[in-house]
């Protein structure tokens, strides 16, 4: 059977302090709900599940923040919700337990998403709230964390550093990438190729990332690491968001009236080593190429999550993708990178560029914390 996005809406993607800080998740992921009912014009008491992506799930993102949007969305209580984590890939992932559900037929309407303030929940609050407790990260105190990977640091500037010193990407190379990122999201802004997809909230139209880039600067930056050359500049932005899009099997197409505007190709996800962490993409890709039977060249539009500079370039190489096919207007390093939301954001504007661009195919993959990536291939409709 297969599964049908029938609508996919985001929230602008605000940068840290800015005009999304003080908007509470619960509202924040309210208004990608609204919106998305609004425009798909589904009776929202014919969702079956609401799956949303979530990261740091404390404070007022905890409680099941799923569940809590919807209600704060003044939506149908007899429809539940459910919070995924599978790091930066949460909310790709809710897209994947929609469209599992959908295709395997114990539902017709599934509601897929996800949200983070990172400004008010800083990245890492979850570890900190533990550290009293004598847990200051995931590993310490697993005796069989310790012997399989002993007690060597585990951490994503660290794996970035390790991907550009494997890859032969220098600081200039990266700091370069990440200056076409910057341009290519600020002529997307200015074309108005986001609009469509976009609600406004608590007064934000348009993402707060993009900005003019000023190469000088990017290359006086101290990096991040004492002697790397990871800095601010090559990496992901610290932002708030949320992003949602509504699943659907062939009958509730037909039940509800529905204009189906992609179905769903492939999914799946896969594991790589978690020190090295973010190099999972690269070996996801291939598998799930194989298994949908297509090749690179089959696809129209690349999203690779700019979590860092060298993890899309690595990706490049090993592939052999078309960079010009690849994250055409911009990635994480200019958009913001909304942990729990990002998956969801980038298949929403993938599908938007491919109705835009008259594309077939679209394949999204992203690092994940663990060593994961999830990958998605859409099929444009109409």
């Amino acid at each position: 059977m297969d599964a049908f996005v029938v609508e996919a809406v985001r929230s602008p993607v605000g940068r840290r302090g800015g005009g999304l800080a003080g908007v509470h998740p619960a509202d924040l992921g309210a208004a990608a709900l609204t919106a998305l009912v609004e425009r798909s014009g589904i009776d929202p008491s014919a969702v079956e599940d609401v799956v949303f992506g979530c990261v740091d799930t404390v404070g007022p993102q905890a409680g099941d923040i799923a569940r809590t949007c919807w209600l704060a969305a003044g939506l149908p209580e007899e429809v539940p919700g459910v919070t995924v984590d599978r790091q930066c890939g949460s909310s790709q992932q809710a897209v994947h337990f929609a469209a599992q559900a959908v295709m395997s037929g114990t539902a017709d309407l599934v509601v897929a998403g996800g949200v983070q303030n990172m400004s008010a929940i800083p990245i890492s609050s979850a570890m900190t709230l533990a550290a009293p407790l004598g847990f200051p990260d995931p590993f310490s105190g697993s005796a069989g964390w310790r012997a399989r990977y002993g007690d060597q640091e585990v951490n994503q500037i660290r794996s970035a550093e390790m991907i550009a010193e494997k890859w032969g990407l220098s600081r200039e190379d990266m700091e370069d990438y990440a200056v076409t990122s910057h341009e290519r999201a600020l002529r997307a802004r200015a074309e108005g190729r986001f609009d469509r997809e976009i609600v406004a909230v608590a007064g934000v139209t348009q993402d707060e990332g993009p900005r003019e880039p000023n190469l000088d600067k990017i290359r006086s930056l101290a990096p991040v690491r004492d002697g790397g050359i990871v800095t601010a500049a090559v990496s992901s932005q610290i932002s708030d968001g949320a992003a949602a899009l509504l699943l659907a099997s062939e009958a509730a197409v037909r039940t509800h009236g529905l204009v189906p505007r992609a179905r769903v190709r492939h999914l799946s996800a896969r594991g790589a080593d978690p020190v090295w962490m973010l190099t999972a993409p690269i070996p996801a890709t291939a598998y799930a190429l194989e298994r949908a039977g297509m090749t690179i060249d089959d696809i129209d539009l690349f999203e690779v999550n700019e979590a860092f500079a060298s993890i899309p370039m690595a990706w490049l190489q090993e592939t052999k993708a078309d960079p010009e096919r690849l994250n055409v207007n911009g990635g994480a390093i200019a958009l913001g990178h909304p942990l729990g939301a990002t998956g969801a954001r980038l298949m929403t504007t993938m599908l938007h560029e491919l109705e835009r661009t008259g594309g077939r195919f679209g394949l999204q993959v992203m690092c994940e914390g663990g060593g994961q990536a999830n990958v998605t291939i859409l099929e444009r409709l109409g």
